[in-house]
């Protein structure tokens, strides 16, 4: 006879899912205490750190990669999700040795409110906890609970003057679209006294000094200097520390540097760029055109030059747009170097009969008036014909146009030309309220020989000092295609002072490309 074993069976079955019921409600409390009641705290408070009252990370010895998170609340010890790849180890590691630095030089302490912006691993948050810096919590667009929640550098979501210690690796603020806001949300919310630190690419001196300007307001850099990075592909990071100084939050890049002359107070770093760029052509071209297609080659742009990451805006201005077509979307949207920054547009144009096509084009802000250097109306040319360089496409195409004070206008086109009346405004002053010395402006301009008013208002009002890069094209009594064998009366400037113009925009620390 065989024994009765089905009861005891019985039993050790029912026993076993009272355990495994058990172990999941514990489980499932767990997850709750951490993801749903964390989340539901102040923000202010780090209260979502009650849980894991310490934070321990253990990176076992060589030949492993194994990383667990050991909370002293609960004593069990789970490997976090996706962390144990050797970057993402070697990465809590780095940061861990920059804290300790920055400890031991007295620019952070354990006691220190922290904040690490766009940490989308928060690998340093964790190194910050894990040598006691308890009071640490990072933002990046994707919450990863418990280190980080769900926040923007552009739009931090934490109060002003709230952290004693902010700091911003992975090349945040270079990825940034929004550099100046970025840099004025971590000013607002850093205390007066506290400390910034940032890891940056910056390798020249433009992009470094354009960083600089974004903060020069109301912090101070108080030490900069090359550390060896962790990852191969980036073996050199500068780390630069701020200092905030104010208890104010300026309005970033709300002035621009010149005196009270309006001369520009030339950085060497923008004349450096000067020196490096084509020389001028210092004979005058017997065929502009044909000349202009040669040097398109020796342009030297300051993006293929230097890094124009640290920017608050990204701005070109087409003086003198024609449509869409003639320089916007045929040469400075396909070939200018834009680094992957997004650019918005000025057209400025004059003429009524290109400005429907702008209607439809997205990033671009239509100015439907004539560039000049005060507000009135103005007599406005339109030839019937080809302009320069233009060819005939169909019957009544419209050539270049020329402007004239009302008052001055007489008979002073030539004849087979439309004279409209016009609204013209005054570019310097429009330009000063636009753009600011913290962007980065692009302009080209192309005005039938309006740059010899136009150029000289914008050094009386300093407003040149805001302009980074200027396609110009100088209009002088050059040969015609129109009238061969003699000049045209058209223009009365010579190639002289047109060479004199271009020297004193390089002068001023503007990078200008001769343009025909």
């Amino acid at each position: 006879m065989e024994p009765a074993v089905g009861k005891p069976s019985f039993l050790r079955n029912v026993l076993l899912r009272l355990l495994l019921f058990g172990v999941f409600i514990v489980i499932a409390r767990f997850a709750y205490v951490i993801t749903v009641t964390g989340e539901s705290c102040n923000v202010g408070d780090f209260c979502f750190f009650s849980v894991p009252e310490t934070l321990n990370l253990a990176i076992a010895g060589s030949g492993t990669d194994a990383l667990a998170v050991k909370t002293s609340a609960t004593g069990v010890t789970a490997p976090p999700e996706l962390h144990t790849s050797k970057d993402w180890i070697s990465g809590v590691r780095f940061y861990s040795s920059v804290f300790h630095d920055l400890i031991a030089d007295g620019y952070l302490s354990p006691e220190s409110k922290s904040l690490c912006v766009e940490t989308p691993t928060g690998r340093d948050v964790l190194a910050m906890r894990e040598i006691g810096v308890t009071k640490a919590i990072g933002i990046s667009k994707k919450a990863k609970k418990p280190l980080v929640k769900s926040g923007e550098a552009h739009l931090i979501p934490f109060g002003d003057n709230y952290f004693d210690f902010i700091f911003s690796g992975d090349g945040g603020l270079e990825r940034s679209p929004r550099s100046g806001k970025f840099a004025s949300e971590i000013v607002r919310t850093l205390r007066p006294g506290g400390f910034a630190v940032f890891h940056v690419k910056a390798n020249d001196t433009y992009s470094l000094n354009s960083f600089v300007d974004l903060f020069n307001s109301c912090c101070k850099v108080v030490k900069l200097h090359n550390i060896e990075g962790f990852d191969s592909s980036i073996p050199n990071i500068r780390e630069i520390i701020l200092k905030k100084e104010s208890n104010m939050v300026e309005n970033f890049g709300s002035d621009f540097d010149s005196d009270s002359n309006g001369k520009c107070n030339v950085p060497g770093y923008k004349l450096e760029l000067v020196k490096n760029s084509e020389p001028l052509i210092e004979e005058e071209p017997l065929k502009p055109w044909i000349t202009l297609k040669r040097n398109v080659k020796n342009i030297k742009y300051i993006p293929s030059m230097v890094d124009i990451s640290f920017k608050n805006r990204y701005v070109y201005v087409d003086v003198g747009a024609r449509g869409y077509g003639s320089s916007i979307g045929s040469w400075f949207r396909k070939q200018y170097p834009k680094q992957n920054k997004t650019f918005h547009v000025y057209a400025i144009e004059a003429d009524k009969a290109f400005h429907q096509e702008y209607g439809t084009k997205k990033g671009i802000t239509l100015l439907p008036y004539a560039a000049w250097v005060r507000n009135e109306t103005l007599t406005f040319e339109i030839n019937h014909g080809p302009g320069e360089h233009e060819q005939v496409h169909a019957k009544g195409a419209r050539g270049m146009g020329r402007i004239q004070p009302l008052k001055s206008s007489g008979n002073d086109f030539g004849g087979g030309s439309e004279v409209e009346k016009i609204q013209g405004f005054d570019f310097a002053n429009w330009l000063k309220s636009t753009v600011s010395k913290n962007d980065f402006v692009v302009m080209k301009m192309d005005v039938e020989g309006t740059e010899f008013d136009l150029i000289p208002r914008l050094f009386e009002t300093g407003a040149i000092c805001l302009v980074d890069e200027i396609f110009l094209e100088c209009h002088y009594n050059r040969w015609q295609r129109c009238c061969p064998g003699q000049r045209s009366p058209k223009y009365e400037k010579t190639y002289d002072q047109c060479l004199q113009l271009f020297s004193s925009l390089r002068k001023s620390g503007v990078l200008v490309h001769q343009w025909f």
